[in-house]
């Protein structure tokens, strides 16, 4: 039972040894567990339970029959014809899953844009979204650039001409929305739109920005090449159609 429900939340990802590195588990005992040939240990079950976010039933019974934590409120009979509804409407052909390279202007410096990738996933019809702040940005804001306080991770929901999604990073209480909506020209490849932080207003800084998203597919290898430019960076440095996307010294209305 547990190789299968193991295999089943492996499908999410599309690099077993990308998986297994990330777990922090050799690649051939994490084909033992993936093949039913061995369990985990107590702590590396944990590690495996946290990772998923699932708890220690996937070793006696099928991960799609157990129940969803008590608490969630997005999936409660309350809010199951208004958020949920539009949780379970973003499908491959609304939003496909794998990498985005994500482009928008700083809020902490207005020379300054950020380049960043993110993973786009489904579970159990859910659509969510997991990525890191740049290591720069913790640090200027004097934060851990340590991975876990780095990672941000978030649900999507389909919109009428596009789709929204709420960001948080971990154990935090701020949050961002972003909205996002297909460039028509671009293939499927690209979206804009903008993102908003929620803080309060202030003289200096600003809370809403243009960002674009583009898509790199599932390939784990040309996420990490195009991972290896992420970070600041600056306006001539952008893409000349990116750039006109983002209307770089136009304010945001």
């Amino acid at each position: 039972m547990f190789g299968d429900n193991l295999r089943s939340l492996a499908r999410e990802y599309p690099s077993i040894s990308e998986l297994s590195r990330r777990l922090g588990i050799n690649r051939t005992q994490f084909n033992r567990y993936l093949s039913g040939e061995s369990f985990p240990r107590p702590d590396v079950l944990d590690r495996i339970c946290n990772f998923f976010e699932v708890d220690a039933r996937i070793l006696l019974a099928p991960v799609e029959t157990l129940d969803r934590p008590e608490g969630s409120a997005l999936h409660s009979d309350y809010l199951k014809d208004f958020i949920d509804a539009g949780l379970m409407r973003v499908t491959e052909d609304v939003f496909p899953t794998g990498f985005y390279r994500f482009t928008r202007r700083s809020f902490i410096s207005d020379e300054s844009y950020v380049l960043g990738i993110v993973h786009v996933k489904r579970i159990d019809g859910v659509t969510y979204v997991r990525g890191y702040e740049p290591r720069a940005g913790m640090r200027y804001q004097g934060l851990s650039t340590h991975g876990p306080s780095r990672e941000y991770r978030g649900y999507m929901t389909c919109h009428e001409d596009g789709v929204a999604f709420v960001l948080s990073r971990r154990n935090t209480l701020t949050y961002s929305f972003n909205y996002l909506a297909r460039v028509s020209a671009a293939e499927n490849s690209l979206w804009t739109g903008y993102v908003a932080r929620t803080i309060r207003e202030s003289e200096s800084g600003e809370r809403v920005l243009r960002m674009i998203y583009e898509y790199l597919g599932n390939d784990v290898s040309t996420a990490i090449a195009a991972a290896r430019g992420c970070g600041f960076t600056t306006a001539p440095e952008i893409i000349p159609f990116h750039r006109r996307l983002l209307q770089l010294g136009t304010p945001f209305k």
